[in-house]
């Protein structure tokens, strides 16, 4: 996983120089914000490469370079959230046509598969995609994807890429990975086997809490043509500002990944030995079932930590009671964040076969002193 990556640049150096080269007119080190809507054009007919915003931004072009060198593809196309891409992607589906979802994935993800789509005339079938049985019983003739996420939110399952993709290509099937919480600092799938990678942006890429963005990156050319059409047929794009936060964040993403990854670690162990801590989840722990696939496919295991305690009400308890650890969804960002699922971000899947535990902590854990977050924490726990 440590090969290089774009034009032979190791993974840091591609992550600043991917797609950012100094700007031509006046050589700015940082890719400009191009805050237009239009382009003048020399005859009727004939623009330069854009005619309108919603086609192109050469903001949004250097963070779409930057991002398919990042993971190793051929095509990326950002957007305006994270979900603004995963509808672009489903809307290449036609009615009909059947998608085979982990059955621990983002609450949204859920959401925008059963009550838009499904309606629409999409059908879904959840499946344990760490199991290779389920995923088999899963699998119809009308599957076009089977849609990953590893590791998984917020129960942080650990998915073995490599052989769902064998999986769902000998049944006709492309694969789909929601690469949100590894990044392609810790987990490239493509060269894994799938075959588009899916981002929010807002979280680790973007990595302060500061925009929404999302991303597809692919290096199938006839999906590649379709997702293109529809940027400009639905319109789901970024502003150029987001853009520039973006390609902002995705330049210490390595960095930041790093430390993500050893704060983590430490809150995970300090967790796991907790008298008030039932259950922790964390796939750098040697007793998550997903830990040796999670080594051999990803160079760290992550800044995501979830763990129950007694009650729905202890957990809301905690959750209220930190005080470094702010009380907020989302996650990625450089301060740490805590939230209860069930009643939050995973509110939309109550009732249903991804519903979460009421006692189910989420940690996004943050670059602070680890030192202060297990102070914290411990605080909170009593």
């Amino acid at each position: 996983m440590g090969a290089p990556t774009g034009d032979a640049m190791r993974f840091d150096t591609a992550a600043i120089h991917a797609g950012q080269d100094p700007e031509a007119l006046y050589g700015s080190v940082n890719v400009p914000i191009y805050q237009t809507s239009t382009y003048a054009q020399d005859a009727v007919g004939e623009p330069k490469v854009w005619d309108y915003g919603r086609g192109g931004n050469p903001t949004r072009r250097a963070l779409e370079e930057a991002l398919a060198a990042l993971e190793g593809g051929e095509h990326a196309f950002a957007y305006a959230s994270g979900l603004g891409a995963e509808t672009s992607l489903l809307l290449t589906l036609r009615p009909g046509d059947h998608v085979v979802l982990g059955d621990d994935v983002y609450g949204g993800t859920y959401r925008l598969l059963t009550k838009v789509l499904e309606p629409w005339g999409l059908a879904c079938t959840t499946a344990d995609l760490a199991d290779p049985a389920a995923l088999g019983a899963a699998l119809r003739g009308e599957t076009r994807f089977v849609w990953v996420e590893t590791p998984s939110n917020p129960l942080l399952k650990i998915v073995d890429i490599a052989a769902v993709a064998e999986a769902a290509h000998a049944a006709g099937a492309k694969v789909v990975v929601d690469n949100t919480f590894a990044t392609p600092a810790l987990q490239r799938p493509l060269v894994l086997g799938a075959d588009a990678v899916v981002h929010s942006v807002t979280k680790y890429l973007g990595g302060h809490s500061d925009l929404l963005g999302g991303a597809i990156v692919t290096s199938d050319a006839a999906l590649a043509e379709a997702l293109g059409f529809l940027v400009y047929a639905i319109g789901a794009v970024p502003g150029p500002m987001d853009c520039f936060l973006a390609l902002r964040g995705v330049k210490t993403l390595g960095v930041r990944m790093r430390q993500h990854c050893a704060n983590a670690g430490s809150v995970a162990a300090f967790l796991a030995d907790h008298p008030k801590v039932n259950q922790v989840y964390h796939p750098g722990l040697a007793s998550h079932p997903g830990h040796d696939v999670a080594a051999r496919q990803m160079e760290g295991f992550g800044g995501m930590v979830s763990f129950t305690v007694g009650s729905a009400e202890e957990a809301i308890r905690v959750a209220e009671a930190t005080r470094v650890f702010l009380l907020a969804e989302s996650l990625g960002g450089v301060e740490s964040l805590i939230e209860v699922p069930h009643p939050m971000t995973h509110a939309s899947v109550a009732g249903s076969p991804l519903e979460v535990p009421p006692e189910l902590i989420r940690l996004s854990v943050g670059l602070e002193d680890p030192q202060d977050l297990i102070d914290d924490l411990a605080r909170a726990l009593g």
